[in-house]
């Protein structure tokens, strides 16, 4: 077998302070694009012990109670007492909230009257699209099972499988691969890492058993796991104060999670709280659905998307692709 290498992605939970953050701006944005799809948004959101905030421009014709939205997305997540990390209920909520600017609004919608075709850009950015064949997804494996573990983690919390699970946490995952004259080629699961909040009555020994039972066996398939698997759960000993009480929270703060998990590149735009004038996120969309497309066809096994945007111009500055060597014309 040809000379293998290491690859490492990471994931966080939804009770993760960035990705509750995260998850409340683009409740506001769904809720203004339900009542008006013309809605312009720029959400952000950041949270501190028994504290959020939402603040950012946004014109839109919808009727939108931004309090409630924070609240109800907290209370949705689990937090809903201070020992869990927030108290969905009485934490304050801060709300300042602008118009867009004027001058942003006249260069990319001609004060909306444009055609759709004729609407801009709303910033200027580069923006990556990325996809792979080495998973029915078409997305790298560590950060497939990175984010599938992430997700089981809320599932069992939820279900009550394993109750003494708390909203925050993270995972990570390390695989081995070999390089297949462009093409990334799993071998095995090289380390799994998982460290997730708990309240005060498990045990140690107690979590890593529910989590290699309920967590990692139904998600990394059994292939990648050999006796050489490393695995390190809840590693510091102790996750019980997690959630806005044990660190601030902040909007666009996990973008390599919400992309590859470190595969292909990044243009820094985050996605969450925009709609879609906003190109860091309709960009990247479109991006990921051109490489997506050209490995489910068969033309590239691998592929990496890149387009370039200015503000106020409809049509990319750039686009560049690239297979790494993997590409096939029929």
């Amino acid at each position: 077998m040809a000379e293998t290498f290491l690859f490492t992605s990471e994931s966080v939970n939804e009770g993760h302070p960035d990705k509750l953050c995260d998850q409340i701006s683009d409740a506001v944005l769904d809720a203004c694009l339900a009542q008006d799809p013309d809605s312009k948004v720029a959400c952000e959101t950041c949270t501190k012990t028994n504290m959020v905030m939402v603040f950012g421009e946004i014109t839109t014709k919808a009727n939108v109670d931004y309090e409630k939205i924070v609240r109800d997305t907290c209370r949705n997540i689990g937090f809903t007492s201070a020992d869990v990390g927030l108290d969905a209920d009485n934490c304050k909520v801060l709300v300042n909230i602008e118009q867009q600017s004027p001058d942003i609004a006249q260069g990319v919608h001609g004060h909306f009257s444009k055609k759709p075709e004729e609407i801009g850009a709303g910033d200027q950015g580069h923006m990556f699209g990325y996809a792979t064949d080495e998973t029915p997804e078409l997305m790298p494996l560590s950060h497939v099972l990175a984010t599938k573990l992430g997700a089981r983690l809320t599932e069992v919390r939820k279900n009550g499988t394993c109750g003494w699970l708390r909203p925050d946490g993270k995972t990570q995952v390390t695989v081995e691969y070999y390089n297949e004259n462009g093409a990334m080629v799993p071998v095995r699961v090289h380390t799994v890492l998982i460290s997730t909040q708990h309240d005060e009555t498990v045990t140690n020994d107690e979590i890593a058993a529910d989590l290699k039972e309920h967590v990692i066996k139904p998600v990394i398939p059994e292939k990648y796991l050999d006796e050489k698997t490393i695995f390190h759960l809840n590693p510091s000993g102790r996750f019980v104060i997690g959630g806005p009480h044990g660190d601030a929270g902040l909007t666009g703060r996990k973008i390599i999670i919400d992309t590859y998990g470190g595969w292909g590149a990044h243009g820094g735009g985050a996605f969450s709280g925009k709609d879609p004038t906003k190109v860091d996120r309709s960009g990247a969309y479109i991006v990921r659905q051109a490489a997506k497309s050209i490995v489910a066809s068969g033309l590239a096994r691998r592929c990496i998307v890149q387009v370039s945007y200015a503000i106020g111009v409809p049509e990319p500055l750039s686009v560049f692709v690239d297979t790494y060597g993997t590409g096939k014309i029929p």
